[in-house]
């Protein structure tokens, strides 16, 4: 498990958020202490019509946990959603982050501010963990390794090599028409 700390925070109750990839692997809520926070569209993303079939198990268990007051749904104020698209475009993550990660980010920014509290955010996805270590919000992943430095990225021809803006990422190369890929511009080894 990688895990990040905030020292300044309360540590005996942390604030649990979980991200999509964290309630797929049907984790039994009853086990873990404290409350747990997550987003409405992440909760969409657990019933998307292809997987609802096979993740029925795992809403049945989400919808018991919100009767439970155990898991709690909340959406963040727009200024964190904001925000994190900001230092996910800083960091190079922008495209790489769907709305429902920006969404979760935001969400514990939000409840890190208001609740004063140590928040952690769970799940297995580089991107989310290097815009928290760029926000320094706690995080941890589940069976795998976590990231080990922050990086800036950069977004980049790799045919012509020109360096194009964050934005652009996944789009194609104005002169070439290749497709725009990203490399790091630099690491932050913790």
């Amino acid at each position: 498990m990688t895990h990040q700390k905030n020292s300044q925070m309360n540590e005996k109750n942390p604030v649990l958020i979980f991200d999509t990839n964290i309630f797929l692997t049907g984790i039994d809520f009853n086990i873990i202490d404290g409350i747990i926070y997550t987003t409405p569209t992440v909760i969409d993303e657990v019933k998307v019509g292809k997987y609802r079939e096979k993740n029925r198990n795992i809403l049945t268990r989400i919808y018991a946990a919100i009767e439970n007051n155990k898991l709690r749904v909340k959406t963040p104020k727009n200024k964190y959603i904001q925000e994190i698209a900001n230092r996910s475009k800083f960091t190079g993550d922008f495209n790489a982050l769907s709305f429902a990660d920006k969404e979760l980010i935001a969400l514990a920014l939000d409840l890190k501010e208001n609740l004063n509290q140590n928040v952690k955010i769970y799940t297995n996805d580089y991107s989310i963990e290097n815009v928290c270590s760029e926000l320094n919000i706690s995080f941890s992943s589940l069976y795998k390794e976590g990231i080990k430095s922050k990086i800036i990225w950069e977004v980049f021809c790799p045919y012509c090599k020109e360096i194009h803006d964050i934005e652009d990422f996944n789009k194609s190369c104005e002169k070439c028409g290749s497709k725009l890929t990203r490399r790091p511009k630099r690491n932050i080894i913790y």
